[in-house]
Protein backbone atom coordinates (compact mmCIF):
# COMPACT_ATOMS: atom_id res chain seq x y z
CA UNK A 1 0.00 0.00 0.00
CA UNK A 2 1.66 3.23 -1.04
CA UNK A 3 0.91 6.52 1.53
CA UNK A 4 1.08 9.93 -0.01
CA UNK A 5 1.97 12.67 3.15
CA UNK A 6 -0.33 15.52 2.71
CA UNK A 7 1.27 19.06 2.55
CA UNK A 8 -0.19 20.40 5.34
CA UNK A 9 2.28 17.93 7.46
CA UNK A 10 5.65 19.02 5.28
CA UNK A 11 6.43 22.27 7.51
CA UNK A 12 6.05 21.17 10.89
CA UNK A 13 8.17 17.86 10.05
CA UNK A 14 10.61 19.76 8.40
CA UNK A 15 10.72 21.69 11.57
CA UNK A 16 11.05 19.00 13.68
CA UNK A 17 13.87 17.62 11.30
CA UNK A 18 15.45 20.54 11.74
CA UNK A 19 15.35 20.99 15.77
CA UNK A 20 16.66 17.22 15.62
CA UNK A 21 19.53 17.82 13.44
CA UNK A 22 20.28 20.96 15.48
CA UNK A 23 20.67 19.00 18.55
CA UNK A 24 22.65 16.50 17.20
CA UNK A 25 25.30 19.10 17.04
CA UNK A 26 24.63 20.66 19.94
CA UNK A 27 26.80 18.56 21.77
CA UNK A 28 30.04 19.42 19.19
CA UNK A 29 32.95 21.66 20.58
CA UNK A 30 33.42 24.51 18.54
CA UNK A 31 37.21 23.58 18.94
CA UNK A 32 38.45 23.77 15.25
CA UNK A 33 40.55 26.76 15.73
CA UNK A 34 43.37 27.86 17.66
CA UNK A 35 41.39 30.86 18.95
CA UNK A 36 42.24 33.42 16.62
CA UNK A 37 41.03 37.08 17.52
CA UNK A 38 37.74 38.36 17.32
CA UNK A 39 35.89 41.47 15.37
CA UNK A 40 32.36 42.27 15.20
CA UNK A 41 31.38 44.45 12.62
CA UNK A 42 27.57 44.66 12.31
CA UNK A 43 24.31 42.94 14.35
CA UNK A 44 20.74 42.09 12.75
CA UNK A 45 17.58 41.37 14.07
CA UNK A 46 16.61 38.38 12.52
CA UNK A 47 12.23 38.44 12.42
CA UNK A 48 10.33 36.56 9.96
CA UNK A 49 7.14 38.39 10.94
CA UNK A 50 8.68 41.51 9.75
CA UNK A 51 9.04 42.96 6.15
CA UNK A 52 12.71 43.56 6.88
CA UNK A 53 13.67 39.75 8.36
CA UNK A 54 17.26 40.37 8.48
CA UNK A 55 17.25 44.05 10.00
CA UNK A 56 20.31 46.29 10.94
CA UNK A 57 20.08 47.34 14.67
CA UNK A 58 22.10 49.04 17.51
CA UNK A 59 19.68 46.96 20.17
CA UNK A 60 17.37 44.54 20.34
CA UNK A 61 15.23 43.25 23.26
CA UNK A 62 15.26 40.17 25.48
CA UNK A 63 13.87 37.03 23.69
CA UNK A 64 14.83 38.48 20.11
CA UNK A 65 17.39 36.50 17.95
CA UNK A 66 20.40 37.99 16.71
CA UNK A 67 22.44 37.78 13.87
CA UNK A 68 25.94 38.95 14.56
CA UNK A 69 28.82 39.72 11.48
CA UNK A 70 32.02 40.02 12.03
CA UNK A 71 35.50 37.65 12.16
CA UNK A 72 37.09 34.85 14.82
CA UNK A 73 33.39 33.19 15.41
CA UNK A 74 34.74 29.32 15.09
CA UNK A 75 36.40 27.90 18.15
CA UNK A 76 34.38 30.28 19.88
CA UNK A 77 33.81 29.01 23.62
CA UNK A 78 31.50 31.77 25.33
CA UNK A 79 29.13 34.70 24.76
CA UNK A 80 27.83 36.93 27.65
CA UNK A 81 25.64 39.24 27.21
CA UNK A 82 25.29 42.12 29.44
CA UNK A 83 27.37 39.66 31.73
CA UNK A 84 24.99 36.52 31.39
CA UNK A 85 26.82 33.38 29.98
CA UNK A 86 24.16 33.06 26.96
CA UNK A 87 23.67 30.05 25.18
CA UNK A 88 24.44 29.73 21.63
CA UNK A 89 23.98 26.79 19.10
CA UNK A 90 27.28 26.00 17.30
CA UNK A 91 25.70 24.78 13.98
CA UNK A 92 24.88 27.91 13.67
CA UNK A 93 28.32 29.58 13.85
CA UNK A 94 30.55 30.31 11.14
CA UNK A 95 34.19 32.16 11.06
CA UNK A 96 32.06 35.25 10.35
CA UNK A 97 28.73 35.07 11.19
CA UNK A 98 26.98 33.50 13.99
CA UNK A 99 22.92 33.39 15.35
CA UNK A 100 22.09 33.49 18.92
CA UNK A 101 18.83 34.67 20.89
CA UNK A 102 18.91 36.69 23.66
CA UNK A 103 17.42 34.79 26.68
CA UNK A 104 14.66 36.18 28.66
CA UNK A 105 16.90 35.59 31.83
CA UNK A 106 19.62 38.59 30.77
CA UNK A 107 19.76 41.56 33.06
CA UNK A 108 19.15 44.78 31.79
CA UNK A 109 18.65 48.18 33.64
CA UNK A 110 19.99 45.46 36.63
CA UNK A 111 22.90 44.53 35.53
CA UNK A 112 26.13 46.08 36.88
CA UNK A 113 27.19 49.15 34.89
CA UNK A 114 30.93 47.98 33.76
CA UNK A 115 28.81 44.86 31.54
CA UNK A 116 25.34 46.63 30.80
CA UNK A 117 24.84 46.89 26.86
CA UNK A 118 27.35 44.85 25.94
CA UNK A 119 28.23 41.72 24.55
CA UNK A 120 31.07 39.89 25.36
CA UNK A 121 32.62 37.13 22.79
CA UNK A 122 35.46 34.63 24.37
CA UNK A 123 37.63 32.04 22.42
CA UNK A 124 40.96 29.94 24.29
CA UNK A 125 43.34 32.66 23.79
CA UNK A 126 41.15 35.99 22.86
CA UNK A 127 37.97 37.92 23.65
CA UNK A 128 36.48 41.24 22.93
CA UNK A 129 33.35 43.25 24.33
CA UNK A 130 31.10 45.18 22.00
CA UNK A 131 28.70 47.93 22.59
CA UNK A 132 25.08 46.95 22.29
CA UNK A 133 21.97 47.98 23.90
CA UNK A 134 19.83 45.49 25.38
CA UNK A 135 16.17 46.29 26.40
CA UNK A 136 13.52 44.16 27.96
CA UNK A 137 10.18 43.34 26.58
CA UNK A 138 8.49 46.35 24.48
CA UNK A 139 6.80 48.68 27.38
CA UNK A 140 2.98 49.11 28.20
CA UNK A 141 0.64 51.65 29.32
CA UNK A 142 -2.15 50.23 30.96
CA UNK A 143 -3.81 52.96 32.64
CA UNK A 144 -3.39 56.45 33.94
CA UNK A 145 -3.96 57.60 37.38
CA UNK A 146 -5.93 60.77 36.27
CA UNK A 147 -6.29 61.54 32.39
CA UNK A 148 -8.26 65.16 32.70
CA UNK A 149 -5.91 66.58 35.65
CA UNK A 150 -5.21 69.98 36.33
CA UNK A 151 -1.98 71.62 34.65
CA UNK A 152 1.02 70.99 37.45
CA UNK A 153 -0.64 67.92 39.65
CA UNK A 154 1.48 64.75 39.24
CA UNK A 155 -0.36 62.06 38.13
CA UNK A 156 0.90 58.17 38.37
CA UNK A 157 1.10 56.40 34.83
CA UNK A 158 1.05 52.50 35.11
CA UNK A 159 2.38 49.62 32.83
CA UNK A 160 5.44 47.24 32.69
CA UNK A 161 8.82 48.20 31.48
CA UNK A 162 8.34 51.69 32.33
CA UNK A 163 12.05 51.69 33.37
CA UNK A 164 14.52 54.85 33.52
CA UNK A 165 11.31 56.65 31.65
CA UNK A 166 13.29 60.02 30.45
CA UNK A 167 10.77 62.18 28.54
CA UNK A 168 7.00 62.28 28.40
CA UNK A 169 4.81 64.25 25.88
CA UNK A 170 1.52 65.27 26.17
CA UNK A 171 -0.74 65.76 24.09
CA UNK A 172 0.26 69.12 21.79
CA UNK A 173 4.00 68.04 21.79
CA UNK A 174 4.56 68.92 24.97
CA UNK A 175 7.65 67.82 26.28
CA UNK A 176 8.24 66.64 30.35
CA UNK A 177 12.15 65.74 30.49
CA UNK A 178 12.91 66.61 34.29
CA UNK A 179 10.89 65.63 37.45
CA UNK A 180 10.03 61.76 36.41
CA UNK A 181 10.55 59.37 39.01
CA UNK A 182 10.33 55.93 37.39
CA UNK A 183 9.82 52.79 39.55
CA UNK A 184 12.88 50.40 39.53
CA UNK A 185 10.81 47.41 38.16
CA UNK A 186 8.87 49.67 35.72
CA UNK A 187 5.66 49.30 36.77
CA UNK A 188 4.89 52.73 37.17
CA UNK A 189 6.17 56.42 37.00
CA UNK A 190 5.31 59.62 38.06
CA UNK A 191 5.71 62.84 36.29
CA UNK A 192 3.65 66.38 36.58
CA UNK A 193 1.49 67.87 34.19
CA UNK A 194 2.87 70.55 32.14
CA UNK A 195 0.86 73.71 30.60
CA UNK A 196 -0.16 73.94 27.25
CA UNK A 197 -1.70 70.44 26.46
CA UNK A 198 -4.07 70.54 23.84
CA UNK A 199 -7.72 70.23 24.82
CA UNK A 200 -8.33 67.36 21.63
CA UNK A 201 -6.26 65.21 24.02
CA UNK A 202 -4.54 61.99 22.66
CA UNK A 203 -2.13 59.70 23.65
CA UNK A 204 0.86 60.51 26.20
CA UNK A 205 3.71 59.10 24.45
CA UNK A 206 6.80 58.19 27.05
CA UNK A 207 10.47 57.33 26.33
CA UNK A 208 12.61 54.83 28.37
CA UNK A 209 15.15 52.44 28.32
CA UNK A 210 13.20 49.81 27.10
CA UNK A 211 12.21 51.98 24.16
CA UNK A 212 8.96 54.08 23.55
CA UNK A 213 5.03 53.68 24.49
CA UNK A 214 1.72 55.28 24.02
CA UNK A 215 -1.22 55.33 26.17
CA UNK A 216 -5.02 55.16 24.76
CA UNK A 217 -5.76 58.30 22.85
CA UNK A 218 -8.16 59.90 26.34
CA UNK A 219 -5.95 61.96 27.81
CA UNK A 220 -7.06 65.71 28.65
CA UNK A 221 -10.03 64.62 26.09
CA UNK A 222 -12.40 68.03 26.70
CA UNK A 223 -14.36 67.54 23.75
CA UNK A 224 -16.17 64.14 25.01
CA UNK A 225 -17.25 66.00 27.94
CA UNK A 226 -20.59 64.84 28.74
CA UNK A 227 -21.08 67.50 31.98
CA UNK A 228 -18.97 68.88 34.11
CA UNK A 229 -21.13 70.89 36.01
CA UNK A 230 -19.46 74.08 35.58
CA UNK A 231 -20.94 74.81 31.95
CA UNK A 232 -20.30 72.03 29.93
CA UNK A 233 -23.22 69.93 28.83
CA UNK A 234 -26.30 70.61 30.80
CA UNK A 235 -27.65 69.01 34.29
CA UNK A 236 -31.02 67.44 33.95
CA UNK A 237 -33.49 67.51 36.88
CA UNK A 238 -37.52 67.33 37.89
CA UNK A 239 -39.46 66.61 40.62
CA UNK A 240 -39.05 67.06 43.99
CA UNK A 241 -38.41 63.55 44.93
CA UNK A 242 -35.71 62.85 47.31
CA UNK A 243 -33.36 60.74 44.94
CA UNK A 244 -33.36 63.48 42.52
CA UNK A 245 -29.62 65.60 42.65
CA UNK A 246 -30.71 68.93 42.17
CA UNK A 247 -28.89 71.70 41.13
CA UNK A 248 -28.29 72.87 45.01
CA UNK A 249 -27.04 69.32 46.41
CA UNK A 250 -23.88 69.79 44.18
CA UNK A 251 -20.87 71.07 46.01
CA UNK A 252 -17.68 72.84 45.38
CA UNK A 253 -15.42 73.08 48.53
CA UNK A 254 -12.05 71.74 47.09
CA UNK A 255 -11.40 68.34 48.13
CA UNK A 256 -8.82 66.46 47.36
CA UNK A 257 -4.92 65.80 47.61
CA UNK A 258 -2.46 65.65 45.22
CA UNK A 259 -5.47 65.78 42.14
CA UNK A 260 -8.23 67.96 43.34
CA UNK A 261 -11.76 68.65 42.75
CA UNK A 262 -12.38 71.25 39.52
CA UNK A 263 -15.17 73.32 40.29
CA UNK A 264 -18.64 71.67 40.99
CA UNK A 265 -18.89 68.17 41.59
CA UNK A 266 -21.86 65.56 42.26
CA UNK A 267 -22.39 64.29 46.19
CA UNK A 268 -23.90 60.67 45.27
CA UNK A 269 -25.14 61.29 48.75
CA UNK A 270 -25.85 64.85 49.05
CA UNK A 271 -25.75 66.37 52.96
CA UNK A 272 -29.62 66.09 53.05
CA UNK A 273 -29.06 62.35 53.32
CA UNK A 274 -27.69 61.19 56.56
CA UNK A 275 -27.17 57.78 55.01
CA UNK A 276 -28.94 55.26 53.26
CA UNK A 277 -30.79 51.92 54.02
CA UNK A 278 -30.11 48.67 53.31
CA UNK A 279 -31.58 46.71 50.29
CA UNK A 280 -32.52 50.01 49.00
CA UNK A 281 -32.44 50.56 44.90
CA UNK A 282 -32.19 54.72 43.42
CA UNK A 283 -31.21 55.88 46.43
CA UNK A 284 -29.88 59.24 44.85
CA UNK A 285 -30.15 60.14 40.75
CA UNK A 286 -28.18 62.54 38.61
CA UNK A 287 -28.74 63.42 35.00
CA UNK A 288 -27.69 65.15 31.57
CA UNK A 289 -30.10 67.04 30.33
CA UNK A 290 -31.33 64.31 26.90
CA UNK A 291 -33.68 64.54 25.04
CA UNK A 292 -33.42 68.06 22.65
CA UNK A 293 -30.12 68.68 24.53
CA UNK A 294 -27.60 65.64 24.30
CA UNK A 295 -26.39 64.61 20.91
CA UNK A 296 -23.61 62.18 21.06
CA UNK A 297 -23.74 61.80 17.38
CA UNK A 298 -23.29 65.09 16.57
CA UNK A 299 -20.12 66.03 19.57
CA UNK A 300 -18.12 62.50 19.53
CA UNK A 301 -18.15 61.45 16.12
CA UNK A 302 -16.16 64.08 14.65
CA UNK A 303 -13.59 62.52 16.93
CA UNK A 304 -14.53 58.88 17.63
CA UNK A 305 -16.12 57.37 14.20
CA UNK A 306 -19.34 55.28 14.76
CA UNK A 307 -17.82 52.46 13.29
CA UNK A 308 -15.19 52.34 16.21
CA UNK A 309 -15.06 49.09 17.70
CA UNK A 310 -16.94 48.99 20.91
CA UNK A 311 -14.37 47.95 23.00
CA UNK A 312 -12.03 50.84 21.67
CA UNK A 313 -14.68 53.33 23.36
CA UNK A 314 -15.18 54.12 27.37
CA UNK A 315 -17.02 56.54 29.71
CA UNK A 316 -14.27 58.29 31.81
CA UNK A 317 -15.34 60.26 35.32
CA UNK A 318 -13.42 61.18 38.25
CA UNK A 319 -14.44 59.56 41.81
CA UNK A 320 -13.35 60.50 45.04
CA UNK A 321 -13.64 58.36 48.18
CA UNK A 322 -12.30 60.17 50.75
CA UNK A 323 -13.27 57.17 53.14
CA UNK A 324 -13.30 53.41 53.15
CA UNK A 325 -15.98 52.34 50.97
CA UNK A 326 -16.44 48.35 51.30
CA UNK A 327 -19.43 45.93 51.74
CA UNK A 328 -22.10 47.62 50.33
CA UNK A 329 -23.59 50.75 47.56
CA UNK A 330 -22.80 50.44 43.45
CA UNK A 331 -22.62 53.33 41.45
CA UNK A 332 -25.43 52.38 38.13
CA UNK A 333 -24.23 53.93 35.06
CA UNK A 334 -27.49 54.57 32.75
CA UNK A 335 -26.96 54.76 29.11
CA UNK A 336 -30.99 56.12 28.87
CA UNK A 337 -33.38 57.63 31.87
CA UNK A 338 -35.21 54.12 31.63
CA UNK A 339 -34.19 52.17 34.21
CA UNK A 340 -36.36 51.53 37.54
CA UNK A 341 -33.17 49.99 39.84
CA UNK A 342 -31.67 47.04 40.82
CA UNK A 343 -31.04 45.93 37.24
CA UNK A 344 -28.06 43.96 35.74
CA UNK A 345 -29.65 43.86 32.12
CA UNK A 346 -29.74 46.34 29.73
CA UNK A 347 -27.69 49.72 28.56
CA UNK A 348 -26.44 49.68 32.44
CA UNK A 349 -23.41 48.48 33.97
CA UNK A 350 -22.85 48.62 37.95
CA UNK A 351 -19.90 50.01 39.01
CA UNK A 352 -18.97 48.20 42.39
CA UNK A 353 -14.80 49.06 42.51
CA UNK A 354 -14.75 47.08 46.39
CA UNK A 355 -15.14 44.48 44.75
CA UNK A 356 -11.89 42.32 44.28
CA UNK A 357 -11.36 38.97 42.91
CA UNK A 358 -14.48 38.11 44.18
CA UNK A 359 -14.08 40.06 47.80
CA UNK A 360 -14.81 42.84 49.81
CA UNK A 361 -11.82 45.38 49.76
CA UNK A 362 -11.50 48.70 51.02
CA UNK A 363 -11.76 51.49 48.44
CA UNK A 364 -10.63 54.84 49.20
CA UNK A 365 -8.71 57.63 47.66
CA UNK A 366 -6.61 60.75 48.78
CA UNK A 367 -7.40 62.56 45.26
CA UNK A 368 -9.80 62.12 42.30
CA UNK A 369 -8.79 59.49 40.15
CA UNK A 370 -10.33 58.59 36.74
CA UNK A 371 -12.51 55.56 36.16
CA UNK A 372 -12.46 53.87 32.69
CA UNK A 373 -15.35 51.96 31.61
CA UNK A 374 -15.30 50.22 28.01
CA UNK A 375 -19.16 50.81 26.35
CA UNK A 376 -18.77 46.60 25.71
CA UNK A 377 -19.12 46.26 29.21
CA UNK A 378 -22.76 47.76 29.43
CA UNK A 379 -24.48 44.51 29.96
CA UNK A 380 -26.89 44.58 26.20
CA UNK A 381 -23.68 44.87 24.37
CA UNK A 382 -21.17 42.76 26.80
CA UNK A 383 -21.64 39.10 25.06
CA UNK A 384 -21.15 40.21 21.29
CA UNK A 385 -19.11 42.72 19.33
CA UNK A 386 -20.00 45.87 18.52
CA UNK A 387 -19.60 48.97 16.92
CA UNK A 388 -20.41 52.44 18.84
CA UNK A 389 -22.91 52.90 16.27
CA UNK A 390 -24.76 50.59 18.34
CA UNK A 391 -25.05 52.81 21.51
CA UNK A 392 -25.59 55.77 19.42
CA UNK A 393 -28.74 54.20 17.51
CA UNK A 394 -29.89 53.04 20.73
CA UNK A 395 -29.64 56.56 22.75
CA UNK A 396 -31.56 58.55 19.22
CA UNK A 397 -34.29 55.85 19.71
CA UNK A 398 -34.90 56.77 23.38
CA UNK A 399 -37.95 58.49 24.54
CA UNK A 400 -35.70 59.85 27.07
CA UNK A 401 -32.16 60.43 26.31
CA UNK A 402 -30.78 61.39 29.47
CA UNK A 403 -27.61 60.01 30.34
CA UNK A 404 -27.20 59.49 34.67
CA UNK A 405 -26.01 57.42 37.40
CA UNK A 406 -28.08 56.07 40.12
CA UNK A 407 -26.18 55.55 44.30
CA UNK A 408 -28.05 52.09 44.51
CA UNK A 409 -28.01 49.87 48.06
CA UNK A 410 -29.22 46.62 47.30
CA UNK A 411 -28.22 43.29 47.65
CA UNK A 412 -25.28 41.98 45.47
CA UNK A 413 -24.82 38.39 44.18
CA UNK A 414 -21.60 37.83 42.60
CA UNK A 415 -22.39 36.16 39.61
CA UNK A 416 -23.75 39.06 37.92
CA UNK A 417 -20.56 41.27 38.75
CA UNK A 418 -17.94 38.30 37.17
CA UNK A 419 -20.53 36.81 35.13
CA UNK A 420 -19.39 33.70 36.43
CA UNK A 421 -21.24 31.12 38.31
CA UNK A 422 -21.06 31.72 42.13
CA UNK A 423 -22.95 31.21 45.40
CA UNK A 424 -21.25 34.42 46.89
CA UNK A 425 -23.44 37.45 47.83
CA UNK A 426 -22.88 40.42 49.33
CA UNK A 427 -26.15 41.40 51.29
CA UNK A 428 -26.82 44.95 51.98
CA UNK A 429 -26.13 47.11 54.43
CA UNK A 430 -26.99 50.84 55.67
CA UNK A 431 -23.84 52.60 54.95
CA UNK A 432 -23.36 56.89 55.25
CA UNK A 433 -20.81 56.59 52.39
CA UNK A 434 -19.39 59.39 50.53
CA UNK A 435 -18.71 58.80 46.59
CA UNK A 436 -17.96 62.00 44.64
CA UNK A 437 -18.14 62.14 40.87
CA UNK A 438 -17.02 64.35 38.57
CA UNK A 439 -16.24 65.41 34.20
CA UNK A 440 -18.20 62.37 33.13
CA UNK A 441 -16.94 62.09 29.36
CA UNK A 442 -16.85 59.56 26.22
CA UNK A 443 -13.12 59.19 25.19
CA UNK A 444 -11.54 56.44 22.78
CA UNK A 445 -9.39 53.66 23.85
CA UNK A 446 -7.49 53.27 20.73
CA UNK A 447 -3.91 53.42 20.97
CA UNK A 448 -1.48 54.30 18.40
CA UNK A 449 1.45 51.43 17.66
CA UNK A 450 4.62 51.88 18.71
CA UNK A 451 6.99 50.43 16.19
CA UNK A 452 10.92 50.35 17.33
CA UNK A 453 12.03 50.72 13.55
CA UNK A 454 9.24 53.05 12.04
Amino acid sequence: MKYILNKKYWAPIAFLGMMVFSMLFTACDNTDSNGKAITISRVFLEDINSTVPDREVTFARLGQVIRIEGSGFTGLKRVYINGYSTYFNVVFVSDNSMVINISADTPTIEADSSVRNTIRFVNDSNETTYSFEIRSSTPVIDRISNTLPNPGETITVYGTGLTEVSKVTFPGNIDVTTGITSDPDGEFFTVKVPNGISDNGGSIFVQSSNGGAYSPAYFNFKKGILINFDGQGQHGYWGTSTSMIQPGDLESVALGTGNVSQGKYVPHRPARIASFDAAKNRCTEVWTAGTGVDNWRTQLTPYIPASTPLDKVALQFEIYVPEVWKDSGFLKICLINNFNGGEWTGACYNFVPWIVDGKSVAFQNTGWTTVTIPLNKLYTWSKEAFTFEAVLAYREAATYQNFGMYFENSDIKLKDVTGNASEVEFPSKATSVKVYTDNWRIVSLNTPVYNDFP
